[in-house]
C-alpha cells in the first residue's frame, strides 16, 4: 500500500490515464467518466483502489494538522508562536469579516469541501450499486471512503456548527433541477450522528491491521476509525458544543474513546519508546494511528514531499522557506521541570530561573525546542551548536540576516543525525519524506483521560496522564505521580490534561482547537502580545576569543558567565494585542454560499437564526 499511500499523485494520474481523461478533476463523478462506464470502475477492484487513492489524496491532512482551506489553527493562532509577522490575523485581532472563513465553499469546485464530499459520495454510490465485486472487498473500500466523509464533515462542523449533510451524489442540469437540489443546514446534533454512523460502519468492516502492514502503511484501519470517532465525540462533549456540561455527552465520548483504546491496544498500538524519534519510523510505528505519507522523490509526477523540514529549519540551513513555527517564550515557560512540577513551583526539587531556562526541564523540551547554545546535529549548523544570542542589539545568527525573533526554533520532527539517518542538506530539504501522524496513540490516551474526567473517573485519567509523562522521561517521584498533583478535582484534572496536551502536541496543530473547544481563547490569550526574550552577550568579562571557543564550553558556563537573559512582557508582536471575539466560537457561513443557496441560514451569532448548539 506504500505505493498507493505515498505515491497517490502517480495513482490519481494513472486513473486518469486508464480512463483516457485529459484532466483529473472530480474523477469519480460519473458524468466525467466518458471513457469508461461507472460499472467498470466499481466492479474492477484495481480501478476502485486507484479511485480510492484519489480520495485519500484529496482528504489527508498536511503536516501540522492543516486541512482547513482557511489555514486556521497553526502555531500563529496561539501562544505557541503568536503572530510574529506584520500580517493581520483577523481571528485573533477580532476583525473577522463574514466572508473570511471560506471552507464552506461558495461555488462548484472539485477541491472545496463539498466538491470532495461529492467525490466520496459518488465513489460510495457506484460501489454500492455494483453486484459483481466481492462483498468483503466492497465493504472495506466503502468503509475507507466513509472515514474520509466523516473527516471532511468534522472539519466543517468544528468551524460552523451544523452544515448540510449530503450523503448521496447530486446531479442537476438547468435552473429548476438545480433549485431542487438545494439543501438546508442539518442541526449540529444530526451532523454528529451521521459522522458517528459512518465511522461505526468503518469500525465494523475495516481490519484492525491490514495484511502485509509494510505495504499498507497509511491505510485506514478499524483503530483509526475508532480514534476519529473518539476525537469527534470528545469535541461534542467539550464546552464549545456542550456549554451546559451535559453528562451523557461525556459518557458517549468516554465509551467511544475507551473502545478506540481497546481496539488499538489489542492490535499492538502503544506509545513509541522515544518521543523524539517516533516521526522517523514507518512500518512498525506503534504510535501511528492516522497517517499522511510522504516520499523523498524529486520527480514531478512521483513527488509528494513534506514541507515541514524546509519550513522549520533556520533560514540559512534550507534552500527554501525556513523560520516557521518560532517558539515563543510563553511556550518555553509552559514546559514543566524534569520532575513534572510547574517551572518555579517551590515543591519541585529543581530550581528554575529565566537565566538558565533550559536546565532540568521535561525531556520533551529539548526534543521540541532548539535554543541558543544547544546541540543541534543538523547540516549547516556549524559544530553542531546553535548560536542565536545578540551582540550590541544584533543577532549573531547568520550575521544578523533573518534570525529567529525569539532566539528559539521548532526542532520537532526535523531530521538530524541524533534522531534519524538523515541525508538532507541545504539543497534537498524540500524533498523531505517525513510522514505526518494526524492521530497518534498519545492523543488516544489523552482523549480517554479527558473523557474519563468528564464522567468522574479520575483514577483512569491519572493512569493515562502518567503513561504519557512516563514515556516523555519525566521522573516518577516517590509518590509515583510524575509530578501531578494528588487528589485533583474534576476541574483541576481537566486543566492538567489541557496543559499536558499543550506540551505533548506542541506544533502539531492542536492548541488553538483545544482552547476553542474549551472556550478559553479569551481568558488565555486576550490582551497578550507575547513576551519578548533577548539573550545577549555581556559587555564585560567575556574572553576575546569567545566566538571561537564557545563551542567547547559547557552550556551552564556560557549562560552564567557570559550571557544575559532579559524578558519583557507583551513586547513580541508588532500587531495589536489579541482580542478574540466570543462570537468566533462558531464562524459565519460566507455570504456567497448563502447567496448561492437560499436554504442556508446564517449562525445566530452573525445575524442569522441558526442555533449551532442544537
Amino acid at each position: 500500500m506504500k505505493e498507493i499511500m505515498k505515491n497517490k499523485y502517480i495513482l490519481s494520474m494513472l486513473f486518469c490515464s486508464v480512463l483516457g481523461l485529459s484532466s483529473c478533476v472530480d474523477v469519480l463523478d460519473k458524468t466525467d467518466l466518458s471513457a469508461a462506464s461507472p460499472e467498470v470502475v466499481a466492479s474492477d477492484s484495481v480501478l476502485a483502489n486507484v479511485a480510492l487513492s484519489y480520495i485519500y489524496n484529496q482528504n489527508l491532512p498536511d503536516w501540522g494538522g492543516t486541512s482547513s482551506i482557511s489555514n486556521i489553527g497553526g502555531s500563529l493562532f496561539s501562544e505557541e508562536s503568536y503572530n510574529q509577522s506584520s500580517t493581520e490575523n483577523r481571528i485573533l485581532e477580532g476583525t473577522l469579516l463574514i466572508t473570511d472563513i471560506g471552507d464552506f465553499g461558495t461555488g462548484l469546485s472539485a477541491t472545496n469541501n463539498y466538491g470532495k464530499i461529492r467525490t466520496i459520495n459518488s465513489f460510495i454510490y457506484d460501489l454500492n450499486v455494483d453486484t459483481k465485486m466481492d462483498i468483503g472487498a466492497k465493504r472495506r473500500l466503502v468503509s475507507q471512503a466513509l472515514f474520509f466523509r466523516s473527516w471532511r464533515y468534522f472539519e466543517l462542523v468544528k468551524l460552523y456548527g451544523g452544515v448540510p449533510m449530503v450523503t448521496t451524489p447530486q446531479y442537476a442540469v438547468g435552473i429548476e433541477a438545480r433549485e431542487a437540489t438545494f439543501v438546508g443546514r442539518n442541526s449540529t446534533t444530526e451532523c454528529y450522528n451521521q459522522m458517528v454512523a459512518d465511522l461505526d460502519t468503518a469500525i465494523r468492516y475495516l481490519p484492525s491491521t491490514w495484511a502485509t502492514p509494510a505495504t499498507n502503511w497509511g491505510r485506514i484501519t478499524k483503530g483509526a476509525a475508532a480514534a476519529l470517532k473518539g476525537r469527534i465525540l470528545m469535541y461534542a462533549a467539550s464546552p464549545q458544543f456542550n456549554p451546559n456540561d451535559v453528562a451523557t455527552k461525556w459518557q458517549t465520548s468516554y465509551d467511544a474513546n475507551k473502545n478506540a483504546f481497546d481496539i488499538l491496544t489489542a492490535s499492538g498500538s502503544k506509545l513509541f519508546a522515544d518521543y523524539g524519534k517516533m516521526w522517523f519510523t514507518e512500518s512498525g510505528n506503534t504510535e501511528a494511528v492516522f497517517v499522511t505519507g510522504y516520499n523523498t522523490s524529486t520527480g514531478d509526477q512521483q513527488r509528494r514531499n513534506s514541507g515541514w523540514e524546509a519550513s522549520n529549519r533556520p533560514r540559512y540551513s534550507t534552500v527554501s522557506g525556513g523560520g516557521s513555527n518560532i517558539p515563543s517564550w510563553d511556550l518555553v515557560k509552559a514546559y514543566p521541570m524534569k520532575d513534572g512540577k510547574v517551572a518555579g513551583d517551590a515543591s519541585s526539587k529543581y530550581a528554575y530561573t529565566d537565566q538558565t531556562f533550559y536546565k532540568n526541564r521535561d525531556p520533551r523540551f529539548d526534543k521540541t525546542i532548539a535554543f541558543n547554545g544547544c546541540n543541534w546535529l543538523m547540516t549547516n549548523v556549524p559544530n553542531s551548536r546553535l548560536w542565536t544570542y545578540q551582540v550590541a542589539g544584533k543577532s549573531i545568527e547568520n550575521n544578523g540576516t533573518n534570525p529567529s525573533n525569539t532566539g528559539f526554533y521548532c526542532r520537532k520532527a526535523l531530521q538530524t543525525s541524533d534522531v534519524a539517518s538523515s541525508t538532507l542538506d541545504f539543497s534537498n530539504t524540500i524533498y523531505s519524506g517525513t510522514d505526518w501522524m494526524e492521530i497518534r496513540f498519545a492523543e488516544v490516551l489523552l482523549n480517554l483521560a479527558e473523557s474519563a474526567t468528564g464522567i468522574g473517573k479520575l483514577d483512569e485519567a491519572y493512569t493515562q496522564l502518567k503513561a504519557v509523562r512516563a514515556r516523555a522521561g519525566i521522573e516518577a517521584g516517590t509518590d509515583g505521580l510524575y509530578g501531578l498533583k494528588a487528589n485533583m478535582s474534576r476541574a483541576e484534572m481537566f486543566k492538567a490534561i489541557l496543559a499536558e496536551r499543550q506540551i505533548e502536541f506542541a506544533f502539531e496543530g492542536k492548541r488553538f482547537w483545544d482552547l476553542r473547544r474549551w472556550r478559553l481563547l479569551e481568558s488565555t490569550l486576550n490582551g497578550k502580545k507575547g513576551s519578548k526574550v533577548v539573550i545577549s552577550l555581556k559587555t564585560t568579562g567575556v574572553p576575546a576569543d569567545f566566538a571561537t571557543t564557545r563551542d567547547a564550553l559547557p552550556l551552564d558556563d556560557v549562560y552564567t558567565k557570559y550571557l544575559t537573559v532579559t524578558v519583557t512582557e507583551n513586547a513580541l508582536m508588532t500587531r495589536p494585542a489579541i482580542k478574540f471575539n466570543s462570537g468566533y466560537y462558531f464562524f459565519p457561513i460566507p455570504t456567497g454560499a448563502i447567496n448561492n443557496n437560499p436554504k442556508i441560514v446564517q449562525n445566530n451569532t452573525w445575524g442569522g437564526s441558526f442555533e449551532p448548539l442544537q
